[in-house]
């Protein structure tokens, strides 16, 4: 009697809905995005599950508030999601040294 469903192939929007450690290839869930300033159009990286507040850079606006899960952005900045080989170079503010 064969499987209703494939085991090995399973749909990309099934496998998105899965708990990051029940996935067939483990992934987070947490990204680190570039935000644009709406105020001196500066962009700051900030991390997409942060727990403080983020502040830019160059006016000190507030970029985005923490929630009980990602992080809330301001009205009228915008955001562009960033790959984890990128964001964590050594040189980069994220690169921690254990």
């Amino acid at each position: 009697m064969p499987l209703a469903k494939d085991l090995l192939h399973p749909s990309p929007e099934k496998e998105k809905r899965k708990h990051k450690k029940k996935r067939l290839v483990q992934s987070p869930n947490s990204y680190f995005m570039d935000v644009k300033c709406p105020g001196c159009y500066k962009i700051t990286t900030v991390f997409s599950h942060a727990q403080t507040v983020g502040l830019c850079v160059g006016c000190s606006t507030v970029l985005c508030q923490p929630t009980g899960g990602e992080a809330r952005l301001t009205e009228g900045c915008s955001f562009r999601s960033r790959d984890y080989t990128t964001a964590l170079q050594p040189g980069n503010e994220y690169f921690f040294k254990n």
